[in-house]
């Protein structure tokens, strides 16, 4: 019996086109990747950020996703630019690690900022806050943060929103999805490449030991130089130690 093949899904050419809800499908696979392949990176002191929860929340990334797009009306731009923001962290600061721990308050403090960066209408912080489920002045703190790691850098190019677009459909887990006009006939597709064939993966599969970005390779810390973890960072590896050997009640 021959294996039954997914029905394809076409989709429009340019993002601005996509259905939103194919967009966070998009969005939350590619996450949901990232996280499993960072999740399996032991832990340490020096890695943690304001951004590190004591546990993974119970909702899914793309049901969280879908919470922020119902709740906030954001806009598809500010989704795709999370990701392009990922990338420059993860080359800005090598330790951040996006994981189970981290993804949840990544996204709400990544759509606050780009949402006040990209358009002329958002929502203030006391509804961002309440939508990602955490209080005004944690996602205060976050935003706070998130800038500072990004360096202020909050706007990129529409070719670069594109080429993450491109790149989320090329790469989906279930290989459902198509841009119209890209499917070329059975056996073929190794042969010649079209105007959206781009090569978006990074040139070599990171190890289990460091971060998974999207479009760029990851930075490696420098081990020539290893860095201390703060005061701050041994205390709250240590409260989280604490949290995960307590005995189930």
């Amino acid at each position: 019996m021959e294996p039954s093949v997914p029905e394809r899904v076409e989709l429009p050419p340019a993002f601005e086109d996509v259905p939103m809800n194919d967009l966070v499908e998009l969005i939350a696979d590619m996450l949901e990747r990232l996280m499993s392949h960072n999740d399996r990176i032991p832990l340490r002191p020096e890695n943690l950020t304001q951004f590190h929860s004591q546990s993974a929340p119970a909702i899914s990334v793309l049901d969280y996703l879908k919470r922020i797009v119902r709740f906030t009306k954001v806009e598809k731009s500010c989704l795709l630019i999370t990701l392009h923001y990922i990338d420059q962290i993860c080359a800005r600061v090598p330790l951040f690690i996006l994981s189970s721990l981290t993804c949840h308050r990544f996204i709400i403090a990544a759509v606050t900022v780009s949402s006040k960066g990209l358009c002329d209408v958002f929502c203030n912080n006391a509804l961002y806050a309440k939508v990602g489920g955490i209080s005004v002045g944690e996602l205060n703190t976050l935003e706070r943060e998130f800038l500072r790691m990004i360096e202020w850098t909050i706007t990129c190019t529409r070719e670069l929103l594109q080429e993450y677009y491109i790149n989320l459909v090329r790469t989906h887990s279930t290989t459902k999805y198509i841009i119209a006009g890209t499917h070329s006939s059975e056996g073929s597709s190794s042969s010649g490449s079209s105007d959206f064939d781009m090569e978006t993966q990074p040139s070599r599969s990171p190890s289990i030991n460091e971060p998974s970005a999207i479009l760029i390779e990851p930075v490696a810390p420098n081990i020539d130089v290893p860095r201390r973890p703060t005061i701050e960072q041994n205390m709250a590896f240590a409260a989280l130690q604490n949290q995960n050997r307590e005995p189930e009640s």
